[in-house]
């Protein structure tokens, strides 16, 4: 009788002892994180923790932590296969996964952006903890705005309620739907509102841009705590532009589409990312939220940035890949989860041909 009292909490100690530690070889974390405070912070989309449990359930210690008190989301995926999408609260609390008995292969990824806040991972208490293999070396980093988010796409909670961030779903953006169907592995480093050289609703006056915070682990301003990567992605494909090109809310005073300032500062940023990962091949994207006359004068002008790299021979061979227009059915003018699947269905291919070839 007393065995089965105590065994519990001897477990839970055990287990919270290797969820502190940051170097345990039980848990593997992958995108934009940081340990601290005996925690596992997710800031980044789909940034992600994972691990191997034994049993018919797990308990995971998850919180919502940021400047306000709300709530978030994350993603629960179970053997590969997609669980559900879970509201985190900011009061930290147990969730529960069950299984049927074995050994199961647990992630969880941010289904938010690093814009809305982080989720704090503790601990997990199982049966039995086992760390998880990476099955693949191949690697792709998705550098994007909203639509590289996947704001707007999910569509269980109605667009319009709660907050502005309740229909994210990064698991469902396109890169990571087809990063899954490389089987590769996955970096997002995505703002929503971001452009090259503007945003959505703000001309570079009260807002940062991309290339201002991508340094930044937590992609703001917050320049104490630099992004070092050692991902080392085979392909980073940029798709930036669309709040560059954008009208902005037709409020607010809104200067033209500057072509040139757009290409200086894109190919600036290329020199930023060249720095993080030197070895990657860089695939510019058009965006499918941008249509007709603006379409033609983006790809003009990614055609322009990539021709300033012509005589680099430092660096490997940049390209530009174009996704087909579309009426996105998702909030906001974004696309939704099936849109994704469609973007994702373009770019895997064009993706699995240049990895191919590495």
């Amino acid at each position: 009788m007393g065995k089965h009292k105590y065994l519990p909490l001897m477990l839970f100690s055990f287990v919270c002892a290797i969820a502190s530690a940051s170097k345990t070889g039980i848990y593997t974390i992958e995108g934009r994180t940081e340990i601290t405070n005996d925690q596992i912070i997710l800031i980044g989309s789909a940034s992600w923790v994972g691990f191997k449990f034994n049993g018919n359930s797990c308990s995971l210690s998850l919180q919502a932590i940021d400047t306000w008190d709300h709530y978030n989301f994350i993603v629960f995926e179970l053997d590969g296969k997609y669980l559900r999408r879970q509201r985190i609260e900011s009061i930290a609390a147990n969730y529960i996964v069950t299984a049927t008995a074995g050994i199961h292969t647990l992630k969880i990824f941010k289904a938010t952006e690093a814009a809305n806040g982080n989720v704090a991972f503790s601990s997990a208490t199982a049966e039995k903890l086992l760390p998880m293999d990476l099955v693949t070396s191949k690697k792709i980093e998705f550098i994007g705005d909203s639509i590289t988010c996947g704001m707007g796409n999910d569509l269980e909670i109605p667009c319009n309620t709660g907050q502005w961030f309740d229909q994210h779903n990064a698991y469902f953006s396109y890169g990571p739907v087809t990063a899954r169907g490389l089987q590769a592995r996955m970096l997002l480093s995505s703002v929503s509102g971001y452009g090259i050289y503007r945003n959505w609703n703000d001309e570079h006056t009260e807002q940062p841009v991309l290339p201002d915070v991508y340094d930044n682990l937590y992609l703001n301003l917050d320049a104490s705590k630099k992004y070092n990567s050692t991902f080392n992605p085979d392909i980073v494909t940029i798709c930036l532009g669309t709040n560059d090109l954008s009208e902005g809310d037709k409020i607010k005073p809104r200067l033209p589409f500057d072509a040139a300032k757009f290409t200086k500062a894109y190919i600036a940023f290329i020199h930023t990312v060249y720095k993080q990962s030197p070895q990657t091949r860089i695939v510019l994207m058009n965006s499918p939220m941008v249509s007709g006359d603006r379409n033609t004068l983006l790809v003009k002008c990614l055609k322009e940035v990539a021709a300033a790299f012509a005589n680099d021979t430092q660096h490997k061979p940049i390209s530009i890949f174009e996704f087909k227009p579309m009426q996105p059915n998702g909030c906001g003018f974004h696309p939704d989860i099936a849109d994704d699947k469609i973007m994702a269905d373009q770019l895997h291919p064009y993706l699995k041909k240049l990895l191919d070839e590495k």
